[in-house]
């Protein structure tokens, strides 16, 4: 993928710079070109799952077998302030740990949340960006 195609990938799944964003669920799978790319857009280093101050955005990797996927999801909206958004990223079909699309759906309802939907931006994962309802959060 481009550095062009890249961001402007990135950018339709929200990030964008001077933006704090948290990562969940981070191993030796994960895609470091992605990461790297994330954090280019935004100008600064991923926060790792102890960050409490407040995140623009947070990213999930997500695996078939990781912990429960709702609660992996509440814990992302505990941190993320108000407009805030939670990209969820799983292997793509055919890969180890593949998860289904039916899953996903499912998980971000009871959430609270809704997909806007897959953008490609790395060969061995799926972006779905999941959206709270509009309005503050309690």
């Amino acid at each position: 993928m481009s550095a062009t195609a890249g961001a402007a990938s990135l950018s339709k799944l929200g990030f964008a710079p001077g933006q704090a964003v948290q990562e969940f669920g981070y191993d030796d799978d994960v895609d470091d070109d992605l990461r790297f790319g994330i954090e280019d857009v935004i100008g600064s280093e991923l926060e790792d799952e102890e960050f409490n101050d407040g995140a623009d955005g947070v990213i999930v990797w997500y695996r078939d077998g990781d912990e429960d996927l709702v609660d992996l999801l509440v814990d992302a909206l505990t941190k993320l302030f108000d407009q805030g958004y939670v990209v969820l990223l799983t292997p793509k079909a055919g890969r180890p740990g593949h998860v289904e699309a039916s899953l996903v759906e499912e998980a971000a309802s009871t959430a609270g949340l809704t997909t806007g939907g897959q953008v490609n931006v790395a060969t061995q994962w799926a972006a779905t960006r999941l959206m709270p309802p509009k309005g503050p959060r309690r």
